[in-house]
């Protein structure tokens, strides 16, 4: 069964400019629906204001709620942040809260958003405008949720944001396996970053995970993983530099899963990057990544 989080203003109207296409949204839950009948939709609030501004500036919190950010940080976004879009956001962030807490009382769960890996405490970048990683960990961890989280961001793009705001807490880990000469050119620090070649193939990537993964869950023993699961590693994304197939992207989620819930650690995914010109092929990679999870969740 897949215990997926989703809410209408998930998908936002097209804005006046960007490339970015919040059709996805939708076209995902629609993949699940013709993928499988054993899913279950739940609907999340708004996160609160209050929970936003503990891990952003509260004047950048201000700016997205009233739609009046500086065009200059819009453009670091990808695209203006209109009202719908302020709503959104705070949708997608209770999104992926929701989703962990579904995942703490089913072993995993999935929000059909999230992933905004690149928010920084003062500004949007790379189509993120609120890091509800680092707001759902930091919320977790201070209603007595969870005592240790890793946020595992597989994403092709390092989770640069992420990294920023977490920086220092020994409470949360934050690892990142991502195409080294990818976006963004600066890079932060996580707790660990793993760069990966340009043209890695399946082979080689889930290599690099078993090298690392267990050893990561074993010495941390977080209470909860909070998963990036982007597809954008795909051969065939627009915005990628590897070379995973859609077997290989389906072994990476089973990998994960297995690790996390063999030692009965559950695991919360958010939906990350995923680009084409074929909107529906990129929906379809990511309900698969999904449903992948949910099956091998149930197997353990």
């Amino acid at each position: 069964m897949l215990h997926v989080v989703h809410h209408g203003d998930y998908v936002a109207p097209a804005p006046t400019r960007g490339s970015f296409a919040f059709d996805k949204y939708r076209l995902v839950m629609d993949a699940v629906k013709q993928l499988s009948d054993r899913h279950t939709v739940y609907a999340p609030h708004a996160m609160e204001r209050e929970w936003l501004e503990a891990v952003h500036d509260p004047e950048y919190v201000d700016q997205v709620l009233s739609a009046a950010v500086p065009f200059e940080k819009e453009r670091r976004i990808g695209f203006p942040v209109s009202q719908e879009i302020a709503q959104r956001v705070r949708y997608t962030s209770g999104g992926t809260w929701l989703a962990a807490k579904l995942a703490l009382d089913h072993g995993y769960a999935a929000n059909s958003a999230g992933g905004s890996h690149h928010a920084l405490a003062d500004t949007g970048a790379g189509y993120c405008v609120f890091n509800d990683l680092a707001v759902s960990a930091n919320r977790l961890i201070a209603e007595g949720d969870a005592g240790r989280i890793l946020i595992l961001d597989l994403d092709v793009h390092q989770g640069d944001g992420t990294a920023a705001l977490l920086a220092g807490r020994s409470d949360i880990m934050t690892v990142s396996v991502h195409a080294e000469r990818n976006f963004p050119v600066r890079k932060a620090r996580s707790t660990l970053d793993i760069g990966l070649e340009d043209g890695t193939d399946d082979v080689r990537y889930l290599d690099i995970l078993s090298d690392h993964l267990p050893t990561l869950i074993g010495d941390f023993g977080p209470d909860l993983v909070l998963y990036q699961a982007g597809v954008d590693p795909h051969r065939d994304d627009r915005l990628g530099r590897l070379a995973l197939t859609d077997e290989g992207l389906v072994a990476r989620e089973r990998y994960v899963i297995r690790q996390a819930r063999g030692r009965g650690i559950p695991v919360a995914s958010t939906l990350g990057g995923g680009y084409g010109q074929d909107h529906m092929a990129v929906a379809k990679r990511h309900a698969l990544s999904m449903l992948a999870m949910a099956n091998e969740n149930s197997r353990i």
